[in-house]
């Protein structure tokens, strides 16, 4: 039995989002920026998948960017508005708990001298409010946070969070991640507050190498990329059609029965983890239902290196992560395992299980008998 429980680091592709890459790649290929016949049908690709985002996120077209993914989407949003800002301040407020794709241009902005504060977060993974207030400044330009942490799923009050930071100055810019909130939560910017917004495409059944930013109408940003102009200016470089055809392909099947699907992914994630409260040493770092996103799960295994589970877990056909995918080229103790107060013994004894609408109650089962299996086999081998 094969089972992929690693769909936080990526999905597969759906069939109808395959297909009109393909249509994209050999049928109408032209390049959008081209006046011709063939340069207008992609345009419309183009413009069909701007109109299909914006719908889900209640906001205008022209506030769609479309980017290589979340990593070029959090750089523009972080690095572009802080040089855009600066006059009014080089004061930027973050989390511990952030994603590499977040973090690492922060401390490039740092370089650049720019101050950036990391506020702390409690044991459930949730920003802590109170130092949030107590945070910012006269010179804060910019909060970002994620909405869903892609470690234990966590879901940020984002909404909280805006309202903390418009009410101290209505001119401080608030970024959101929600590269894993995309698709499993009802996002809507400009009722929540939120001025950037950053998804990734492959997160949701899409392609890769395709994501978006949404920057509102009113936000003061610079490119970071230089070129031809296209995107108006944003964001330089021949479109990739057949990519940003795929995402507003997996946007709209993301928003379709969208209370069924995620209800029926959460019901696993619940599964998982009262199976595996139920196992002697483990600890469980996700919350149950609606309090936590509905597709992740993050489980410590007492006395078991987490490579060493996940390795043993891949032998009987399961993919599980240890981790961020995207963070494996640093390794390193997580910052939100550390963030929430785990304790030390199992920083390095924690895997994620990450699920999608395509896996079943049967596959769960499987993997939480293995589970049990194993642990013991793993913790004497480890003593040994």
């Amino acid at each position: 039995m094969r089972v992929y429980f690693d769909n936080a680091a990526t999905t597969a592709a759906s069939e109808s989002v395959a297909d009109i890459v393909r249509k994209t790649m050999l049928e109408d290929y032209g390049n959008p920026s081209s006046k011709h016949i063939m340069g207008v049908e992609a345009e419309r690709y183009v413009r069909e998948a701007a109109e299909i985002i914006a719908a889900t996120l209640k906001c205008k077209e022209k506030e769609i960017l479309f980017t290589s993914g979340g990593t070029e989407s959090n750089n523009t949003a972080l690095i572009g508005c802080a040089i855009a800002n600066q006059r009014a301040g080089k004061h930027i407020i973050t989390t511990g708990i952030e994603h590499a794709s977040v973090y690492e241009p922060l401390l490039f902005l740092e370089s650049l001298g720019f101050e950036i504060t990391a506020l702390p977060v409690d044991e459930n993974g949730h920003v802590k409010l109170d130092v949030l207030k107590e945070s910012l400044r006269p010179d804060t330009i910019l909060v970002s946070t994620m909405m869903v942490n892609n470690e234990i799923g966590a879901i940020e009050p984002v909404k909280e969070i805006s309202e903390i930071i418009k009410s101290y100055n209505r001119n401080i810019l608030y970024h959101a991640d929600a590269i894993q909130a995309y698709g499993k939560l009802k996002i809507y910017p400009k009722r929540m507050g939120i001025d950037l917004l950053s998804v990734s495409g492959h997160k949701i059944h899409g392609p890769k190498g395709i994501g978006f930013l949404f920057i509102d109408e009113n936000v003061k940003i610079k490119p970071i990329i230089y070129g031809g102009g296209q995107q108006h200016g944003m964001r330089s470089g021949t479109i990739n059609v057949p990519g940003i055809a795929g995402l507003g392909q997996a946007a709209k099947e993301a928003y379709d029965n969208f209370d069924e699907r995620m209800n029926y992914i959460s019901s696993i994630k619940d599964h998982i983890i009262d199976g595996a409260e139920k196992i002697e040493g483990v600890t469980v770092s996700s919350l149950k239902g609606s309090a936590g996103a509905p597709h992740v799960v993050s489980i410590s295994v007492d006395g078991v290196k987490s490579e060493v589970l996940l390795h043993a877990l891949e032998d009987k056909g399961i993919c599980v992560s240890s981790g961020s995918a995207c963070s494996a080229h640093h390794p390193g103790i997580s910052g939100t395992l550390k963030g929430i107060g785990l304790k030390e013994s199992l920083l390095d004894s924690t895997i994620r299980i990450s699920l999608c609408e395509q896996n079943t109650v049967e596959e769960a089962d499987y993997f939480l008998n293995t589970l049990k299996e194993l642990i013991p086999q793993l913790r004497r081998f480890t003593r040994k």
